[in-house]
């Protein structure tokens, strides 16, 4: 169900991605390991001048994001090959470190921040309430994958640097892709949110070649799965670099922006509230738009917030 070793192909990659929202709503977090790091601006040169593509393992990062009441921490330093152990149910990259065992995952973390640095340092345990098999081409060709590995989850936070410890709803999830996915996508929306009966996802995604995918699943939290008709696009804030955005919500409400995570010239993560069949949620939403992550402006941007280590 959980492997870490699986093979990855020149330009390809693989993530694995947890988010949690804390039980008194005052935290939140998303932790994403990365084999062949798909927005590091290092590998995209790379995989445009090596013929046949670079090696994604040379372009390896943890990526924590810790986001408290008061302030937001952010982690992502890029390491290369020699800092990287995969195993079946290990994934070591420089001094962090995921482990599977079968019933949870945890994660030992030892990173810096950017762009002022300061130590994290703590560990996150994950537990799914049930796995999901089930993996999802996004595109025609099945070359770019997605598997909701564990949409209903709890999570323990214990922290020393900063001091933090919470416990709330999580959600776990991997994707993988045999070629770059700016290649295969322009831009993309996608939600989830802990329900009563389990967890709803959304997955929109424009597709270069003019389709979309378009997914819109209700997991329950002993496993099980059923495909839901979506309620309509709903549109959200611009972001203050100009992203529109969209998320589902019933036709006789409107969504609410609660806060802003994470607002980047192609990417934004935000909490929102949403009502969908009448149950109000709480929903973590992703917006992406892979024409402006390609442009050379912002790839020029990108080395402040993610530095690369090559020792």
């Amino acid at each position: 169900m959980i492997r870490f070793d699986t093979p990855i192909p020149r330009s390809g990659y693989a993530w694995w991605y947890i988010d949690a929202l804390s039980d008194d709503g005052q935290h939140a977090l998303t932790l994403i390991a990365f084999v062949g790091s798909v927005f590091s601006p290092y590998y995209a040169r790379a995989n445009h001048r090596t013929p046949g593509g670079a090696d994604p393992e040379d372009y390896v990062a943890i990526n924590l994001a810790l986001y408290g009441p008061r302030r937001s921490l952010w982690a992502m330093t890029e390491r290369r090959r020699r800092t990287l152990i995969r195993d079946p149910h290990i994934l070591s990259i420089g001094p962090s470190r995921l482990d599977w065992n079968g019933n949870h995952l945890s994660a030992r973390i030892e990173e810096i921040t950017t762009p002022i640095p300061r130590p994290l340092r703590g560990t996150i345990t994950l537990t799914p309430k049930a796995l999901e098999p089930a993996i999802y081409n996004l595109d025609a060709t099945g070359t770019h994958r997605w598997q909701p590995v564990a949409p209903c989850a709890r999570i323990a936070v214990t922290f020393q640097k900063p001091a933090l410890v919470w416990q709330g709803d999580a959600y776990f999830d991997r994707n993988d892709g045999d070629a770059p996915m700016a290649t295969a996508f322009s831009t993309w929306n996608w939600s989830r949110a802990t329900t009563r009966r389990g967890a709803r996802i959304f997955y929109h995604a424009n597709r270069r070649d003019g389709s979309t995918t378009d997914l819109s699943l209700d997991f329950a939290a002993n496993g099980g799965v059923t495909t839901k008709p979506a309620p309509p696009a709903a549109p959200l804030p611009m972001t203050w670099w100009r992203l529109p955005r969209e998320t589902r919500n019933d036709p006789d409400t409107e969504p609410r922006l609660i806060r802003n995570f994470e607002d980047a010239p192609f990417y934004a993560r935000a909490r929102i509230a949403t009502q969908i069949d009448g149950e109000p949620l709480d929903t973590m939403h992703e917006t992406l738009d892979l024409n402006r992550f390609r442009s050379p402006i912002v790839q020029a941007m990108l080395p402040f917030r993610m530095p690369r280590r090559v020792v």
